[in-house]
């Protein structure tokens, strides 16, 4: 299975970090330091790198943008329950960041969205399980 790690620049490290475990995840101390600080969202697969933004910019010769202003990736989380969105949401408020919209509830599907301190913009969200497997109708007819 691929490894996937989402690197996003951040104005104050230890805020992110403090943000990103108050929404459920944990920090690998082992791939951290002042520049940056891995926030493992999967063990094994799926990972946030949450960069200073100067350090963030040895990577690029472009400029890089405000997410608080100009989005331009959003990544979406799918959780257990919706319970369990509902808590990373308010954890993650409480922590200092914002929810920008009221939650959508597709039946099949629910979600929130949720940015950061910095404006990177997550969703977390929760889809049935068998509109996961079979696709959103088949959901659907099972809830008729």
């Amino acid at each position: 299975m691929p490894t996937m790690f989402v690197n996003l620049p951040v104005t104050d490290l230890e805020r992110a970090k403090s943000f990103y475990t108050a929404v459920g995840f944990t920090i690998n101390p082992l791939f951290s330091d002042h520049n940056a600080a891995c926030v493992v969202v999967e063990e094994d697969h799926n990972y946030f790198m949450i960069l200073t933004r100067e350090y963030f910019q040895t990577f690029t010769d472009l400029p890089i943008g405000d997410p608080a202003v100009s989005p331009t990736v959003s990544t979406a989380i799918f959780l257990e329950s919706r319970d369990a969105v509902d808590t990373a949401v308010a954890n993650g408020v409480a922590a200092g960041g914002v929810e920008p919209k009221p939650a959508s509830d597709y039946g099949f599907m629910y979600q929130r969205q949720l940015n950061d301190p910095d404006g990177n913009f997550l969703e977390f969200g929760w889809m049935d399980p068998v509109a996961a497997a079979q696709g959103p109708e088949a959901a659907m007819a099972q809830q008729d």
